[in-house]
C-alpha cells in the first residue's frame, strides 16, 4: 500500500515539468468522460431527442424520378446520307458534352417550367405553392405569377447524368406523391415536345428558305438556257462539239501549212537557180556553172555542136589554112551561129526560171493568205467557245444548284412529316411510396452520434474548466511537489446512524459522531487508517538520515481539512510507538481542544507566558497512546507576533527535546501570515489540499507564500478524496473494503490484542 502511495522521484516530476507538453492521453480522456458521465449522457440525450423531435416534426417530402435517353443515332428512314431534324454536334467528346450539358439546363429552364405551370394551372394551386400534401388542412386560396410558380418547380427539380452513359435521371421533390408524379410527367412531355418543336421550327424555316431559293434558281436556269440558245443562234453555232470544229480547223491549217512549206521550198529553189543563171557571162556562154543549164538537152546539143565546130576550125588552122580560108571562114561562121543559138537558149532558160519563180511566189502568197484566214477563223472560234463555255457553265451550275435545292426541299418536307426525335423517356415518372425526407433513422443516428460527440466535448470542457485538484497526478503536475498520500472522504451522518455496527458506505467511511478526526484510532483497520499510515510511512522515509522532527500541517485556505489530516498523521505516528505531541497553533479558530476534550486553561498562549504548564504530561495526554495535545489556549489579539516571538521558539525547542515528533496545526496560509511564520520554524511543512475543492491557483498561491519566507515544503496530502471516482485507480482500495478485511474486522469478534495498534506499513519504494 505504501508502494502505491509513495510519490514519484523528484527527478521524474522535474522532467515532466521541463517538457511542458500536454499530450493527449486517451485513457485520461476516457477517465474524464467517465467522471462526468452524467453531463455527457445528458447532452447526448438532449441532442438526440432534439434531433428526433425536429425530424418527426419535419414535412415529408416525396421524390418522383424519370430516366431520359439521348440517342446520338436517331432513326434515319431516308438513309444514312440524309441528316435528321435534330443535331447532336460534330461528334467529338467536347461537343457531345456541351450538348448534354445544354439539354440539362434546358430541362431546368424557365421556358419549360412556365409551360408546365400553364398546363397544370399551378400558379393558382395553394397546395402546390405552400408545398402541402392533399390530405393536409385546406389552405387559404392564393395565386402568384406564373414566373414565381415556375421558379418553385425549378427549385424542386434536379437533373443527374448517369456516368458512362447517355442517360439522365430527372428528379422532382414534392410534399404530395401524386402531384410529384404528375408534375414530372408533364415536364417530361413538355420538354420532349419542345425539343421536337424547336427542331421542326428550324426545319420549317429551312424549307421556306429552300423554296424561295428554288424559285429563284428556276428563273436563273431558264434565263441561262435562253441566253445560251440566243448566242448559238446569233453566231450560227450548231449543236456540235467545239472540239470537233477545232480539230477540223486544226487539220485544215496543217494541210495549208504543209503546202505553203512546199511552195516556199520551190521558191527558194527557183530563186537559187535564177541567181546562178544570172551569173552566166554572155561573152563566154560556154562557162555554165549552174547544173540546171547543163542538164538542158538543147544546151547540151548546142554546146556539143559548138565544140565540134571549134575543133574543126582548129583542125583547119592546124592544117595550115589561114583565117581567110573558106573552110576556116565557114567554120568560124558556124561557130558564131552556134554561139548565137547557145546564147539565145541560155536566155530562154533564164526566162523560164524567172517565170517559174514568179508562179511559185504567187502560190506562196495565196497559201499564206489561206493560212492567215484559217488562223483568224481559229481565233474567232476560240472567242466564240469562251463565251459559249461561260454561258454553258452558268447554265450547268444553275441546273446543279436547282437540282440540289430541289432534292433538299423534298427531303426536308419528308423530315418534317416524319417528326423524328432523338430524346425519349426510358422510364416514366414513378409514384413514390416512401419519403426521401426526413430520413428518420439516419437523422436519429446522426443525432445520437452528434450528441455523443457533444457530450464528450461537454465532459472534456467541464473537466478543462474545473481548476480544482482532484488526483495525485494533478497534484504533482500542477504544484511540482511530492505527493505524500490521500485521505478518503467520509460521511459523518452515515457513521452516526451506523455507529453500533461500524458500517460505512462505499468510498465514504463512517466516523464517530462529532470526532471524525480520530477515526484512525477508533477504526484502526479502516481504509482511512490505512491511508494515514501510508502518509506516515512516506514522511518517515522521505528523509531517513535527517527525519522531520517538527512538522507543520498547513493549507492554502480554510475548510480544507488540515486539522483532520494533522490528527490522522499524529495518531498514525503514535500508533507506531513514537511520542507525538500535537500543537494547535491556530490561534484564531482553534479546534483541537474540542476534539480531545481539553480545557482552555492549558494551551500555547498559556505556555508562552509560563512554559511550565506543559511539564505536566498527564494534562496533555489523550486517549490515544503516545499522543499528547497542546491546545491553543486563550485566543490572543496578536497571534502572528506571538508565533514570531522568541518565547515560541523556546517552546518548540523544549517540545522537540521531550517528544519524538512535534506536529503543529496552523491557520490557512492564504488567509493570514501565521502559517508562513510557522513554516520558518519547523523542519518541514505538509500542505493539505481538499480534493475537488482547492484550485490550482490557490494552492500555488499558498506554496508561493511559503517559498517567499524561506519555508520548506515536504509534500502535499490530498484530503477528502471521493474514491468512487475512477481517476483514483488503485487508491480506491482505501474505500473499497466492503468484502475485504474491513468487514471481517467489524463483524468477527476481535482478538485479545485488537486494541493494539497495527504494525507500521512496509517501507515505500
Amino acid at each position: 500500500m505504501a508502494d502505491e502511495l509513495r510519490a514519484p522521484p523528484p527527478t521524474a516530476a522535474a522532467h515532466n515539468d521541463a517538457l511542458g507538453e500536454r499530450t493527449i492521453d486517451l485513457v485520461a480522456a476516457w477517465r474524464t468522460v467517465s467522471k462526468h458521465w452524467a453531463i455527457a449522457l445528458t447532452t447526448m440525450i438532449v441532442v438526440a431527442l432534439s434531433v428526433t423531435f425536429y425530424t418527426l416534426g419535419q414535412k415529408k417530402i416525396y421524390q418522383s424520378a424519370a430516366t431520359l435517353q439521348f440517342d446520338p443515332n436517331p432513326p434515319r428512314p431516308l438513309g444514312r446520307g440524309v441528316d435528321t431534324v435534330v443535331d447532336m454536334g460534330s461528334g467529338s467528346y467536347w461537343n457531345n458534352r456541351e450538348y448534354y450539358e445544354t439539354q440539362y439546363k434546358v430541362m431546368r429552364s424557365m421556358r419549360v417550367a412556365l409551360a408546365v405551370v400553364a398546363q397544370l394551372n399551378l400558379h393558382n394551386d395553394a397546395y402546390f405553392l405552400k408545398d402541402l400534401p392533399r390530405d393536409a388542412a385546406a389552405p387559404e386560396p392564393m395565386s402568384v405569377s406564373p414566373e414565381e410558380a415556375a421558379e418553385l418547380i425549378r427549385e424542386r427539380l434536379t437533373v443527374e447524368p448517369v456516368k458512362d452513359s447517355r442517360l439522365a435521371v430527372v428528379r422532382y421533390n414534392d410534399a404530395d406523391r401524386d402531384r410529384a408524379q404528375r408534375i414530372l410527367s408533364m415536364l417530361m412531355d413538355v420538354y420532349i415536345e419542345q425539343n421536337l418543336d424547336d427542331a421542326l421550327t428550324s426545319t420549317n424555316s429551312a424549307v421556306e428558305w429552300l423554296r424561295t431559293q428554288l424559285d429563284k434558281l428556276k428563273n436563273d436556269l431558264e434565263t441561262s438556257e435562253t441566253s445560251l440558245h440566243e448566242y448559238k443562234k446569233s453566231n450560227n453555232i450548231l449543236d456540235i462539239d467545239f472540239e470537233d470544229k477545232t480539230n477540223l480547223l486544226r487539220e485544215e491549217m496543217k494541210q495549208i501549212n504543209d503546202a505553203l512549206t512546199a511552195v516556199r521550198t520551190k521558191r527558194e529553189e527557183y530563186a537559187a537557180r535564177s541567181q546562178e543563171l544570172s551569173k552566166v557571162d554572155p561573152n563566154n556562154p560556154l562557162e555554165l556553172p549552174a547544173s540546171e543549164l547543163i542538164q538542158s538537152p538543147v544546151l547540151q546539143m548546142l554546146r556539143a555542136r559548138h565544140e565540134e565546130c571549134v575543133r574543126q576550125r582548129d583542125a583547119l588552122l592546124g592544117a595550115g589554112k589561114g583565117e581567110n580560108h573558106p573552110e576556116v571562114r565557114a567554120a568560124t561562121e558556124q561557130i558564131a551561129a552556134n554561139m548565137s543559138a547557145l546564147i539565145a537558149e541560155i536566155k530562154n532558160v533564164q526566162g523560164a526560171v524567172n517565170r517559174d519563180l514568179a508562179i511559185v511566189k504567187r502560190q506562196e502568197a495565196g497559201l499564206a493568205g489561206l493560212l492567215e484566214g484559217a488562223k483568224k477563223q481559229a481565233f474567232e472560234l476560240n472567242s466564240l467557245k469562251i463565251e459559249y463555255d461561260r454561258l454553258r457553265r452558268n447554265k450547268d451550275n444553275t441546273e446543279k444548284l436547282y437540282q440540289l435545292v430541289l432534292e433538299r426541299t423534298k427531303e426536308s418536307d419528308l423530315q418534317r412529316m416524319m417528326r423524328v426525335n432523338n430524346i425519349r423517356v426510358l422510364d416514366r415518372p414513378n409514384l413514390p411510396i416512401l419519403p426521401i425526407r426526413p430520413r428518420v433513422a439516419v437523422n436519429i443516428g446522426i443525432g445520437i452520434f452528434a450528441g455523443l460527440l457533444l457530450g464528450i466535448g461537454a465532459a472534456l470542457a467541464r473537466a478543462m474548466l474545473d481548476r480544482t485538484l482532484k488526483t495525485p497526478d494533478e497534484v504533482e503536475r500542477e504544484l511540482g511537489l511530492p505527493f505524500l498520500g490521500l485521505l478518503p472522504e467520509f460521511d459523518r451522518k452515515d457513521r452516526a446512524e451506523a455507529a453500533p455496527r461500524r458500517g460505512r458506505r462505499r468510498g465514504k467511511l463512517a466516523s464517530a459522531p462529532g470526532r471524525p478526526e480520530l477515526i484512525v484510532h477508533e477504526e484502526p483497520k479502516s481504509g482511512i487508517a490505512e491511508a494515514a499510515r501510508a502518509i506516515r510511512t512516506n514522511l518517515l522515509f522521505m528523509s531517513p538520515d535527517q527525519p522531520y522532527k517538527t512538522l507543520l500541517i498547513a493549507s492554502a485556505g480554510p475548510a480544507e481539512g488540515k486539522t483532520t489530516v494533522g490528527c490522522c498523521i499524529a495518531v498514525a505516528m503514535a500508533q507506531a510507538g513514537q511520542r507525538v505531541v500535537l500543537v494547535d497553533c491556530d490561534l484564531r479558530k482553534p479546534r483541537l481542544h474540542a476534539i480531545f476534550d481539553k480545557g482552555p486553561e492549558i494551551g500555547v498562549t498559556s505556555a508562552l507566558l509560563d512554559d511550565s504548564v506543559v511539564d505536566d504530561e498527564s494534562a496533555l495526554k489523550t486517549e490515544v497512546e503516545n499522543l499528547y495535545v497542546i491546545p491553543a489556549g486563550p485566543i490572543p489579539p496578536n497571534p502572528a507576533e506571538l508565533l514570531h516571538s522568541e518565547r515560541f521558539n523556546a517552546l518548540l525547542r523544549k517540545l522537540q527535546g521531550r517528544f519524538d515528533r512535534v506536529i503543529i496545526d496552523s491557520p490557512p496560509i492564504g488567509a493570514v501570515t501565521d502559517g508562513a511564520v510557522l513554516s520558518t520554524l519547523v523542519d518541514g511543512t505538509v500542505l493539505v489540499v481538499r480534493a475537488s475543492a482547492t484550485t490550482h491557483d490557490f494552492a500555488r498561491h499558498g506554496i508561493r507564500a511559503l517559498l517567499d519566507v524561506g519555508g520548506k515544503t515536504v509534500g502535499v496530502v490530498l484530503n477528502a478524496a471521493d474514491l468512487n471516482r475512477r481517476e483514483y485507480g488503485a487508491y480506491r482500495y482505501y474505500g473499497d473494503k466492503k468484502d475485504g478485511y474491513y468487514r471481517a474486522a467489524t463483524e468477527v469478534a476481535p482478538p485479545k490484542d485488537a486494541d493494539a495498534p497495527p504494525p507500521p506499513p512496509p517501507l515505500p519504494n
